[in-house]
Formats: C-alpha cells, sequence, structure tokens
C-alpha cells in the first residue's frame, strides 16, 4: 500500500506543476523519476515519451500511466495516473472558478505571457536533451531532417501526415536499420 501512496503522492507533486505539455515536463520527470527516486532509466523514459506521443492522451499523463504500471502493476498504474491527474483538476476548477472575472486584467495577461516564456524554455531544454541522445549519426540525422521538413511542411503538402503516423513510421525505420545493421555484423563476423 505504501508504494501505491508513494506513486499517487509522487503523480500529484508533478501533476501541480504541468504547463505546456509533455515535453516541457521532460526535466521535471526526468529529475524526479530518474535522477531522485530511481524509478526508471533516462532510457526508458524516453521510450515511454515516444509510445506516450504514440497512445491517446497527454504525454505526460501516459508516461506516469507506464511508471506506476512498471512500479506496482495495475494499481500502480492507477495511482500514478489519478495522482497526475488530481493536480490539473483542482488548478482547472479553481482557474475556470474565477478566470471569466480577472482574465482582461493586466497582471493575468502578463503572468499568462510570464508562463508562456517558461514553458518555451522547458520545451527547449527538452529538445536539446532528446537531441542528444536520439541524433547520434548520420541515418538518424537523415531521419529527424526528413520528418521535419514533413512535419514543418504538412499544410502544404496534398496529404497531411499525422504525427503518430510519422511516429510510426520512424520507429520501423529504426528496426528496419537495427535489423540491417546486426545482419551486416554477422555477415563481418563469419567473413575468413
Amino acid at each position: 500500500m505504501s508504494t501505491l501512496l508513494e506513486l499517487y503522492w509522487t503523480f500529484v507533486q508533478i501533476g501541480y506543476v504541468t504547463f505546456g505539455g509533455g515535453y516541457a515536463m521532460l526535466p521535471i520527470l526526468e529529475r524526479e523519476l530518474v535522477d531522485k527516486r530511481h524509478w526508471t532509466t533516462m532510457d526508458d523514459l524516453r521510450d515511454y515519451f515516444s509510445i506516450g506521443q504514440c497512445t491517446p492522451g497527454i504525454i505526460a499523463l501516459n508516461v506516469s500511466t507506464f511508471i506506476g504500471e512498471k512500479k506496482a502493476g495495475i494499481k500502480g498504474a492507477l495511482a500514478a495516473t489519478v495522482g497526475f491527474l488530481t493536480g490539473p483538476i483542482v488548478i482547472i476548477l479553481v482557474i475556470a472558478a474565477f478566470l471569466k472575472n480577472f482574465a482582461d486584467l493586466p497582471i493575468v495577461q502578463h503572468a499568462f505571457a510570464g508562463i508562456r516564456v517558461c514553458v518555451c524554455v522547458l520545451i527547449l531544454q527538452a529538445i536539446l536533451r532528446l537531441w542528444k541522445k536520439s541524433v547520434v549519426d548520420a541515418v538518424a540525422l537523415i531521419m529527424y531532417l526528413v520528418i521535419f521538413v514533413l512535419n514543418a511542411f504538412s499544410s502544404v503538402l496534398p496529404v497531411k501526415i499525422p504525427a503518430a503516423v510519422l511516429v510510426i513510421l520512424a520507429g520501423l525505420i529504426g528496426m528496419m536499420i537495427s535489423i540491417r545493421r546486426s545482419d551486416g555484423k554477422q555477415k563481418a563476423g563469419e567473413a575468413p
């Protein structure tokens, strides 16, 4: 029971600072789950982010579910998920109750502008960390550039390619490259 409470309380705390979506959350999740609690590795966290991108819902919420399941099975997944949702629900209810009355105040508008700047920094930090660990060779760089162009210019392409399709295609290409490289190593090992 203490593991479930720990999962719940950890993700309540993370959920309260969920600003800017999943990628902005990567540094916070890394600090809390990898560095502080050692519940996962950075490689696994990146994998959870990739899977979370392909599955319906909020990336950071999906990651909390994966971590909870890894730590304590289905009950852990539920505890982590409910914990993650608790903070945002409370914050949204409070904001909804008061925002209509205060949204036009300059101080509130400036606060939102400041939050947007902070979110941009968090997202950029996540991108740089993912870049260092993901774009490690020429093949990965080419994949990055092709996917970037397809995504960035999808509005002018005859057919818009959904992000989930790009993620799945990148995964399949990664698998094919891995298989090809392992076959090449086996053949090189067999040569006289």
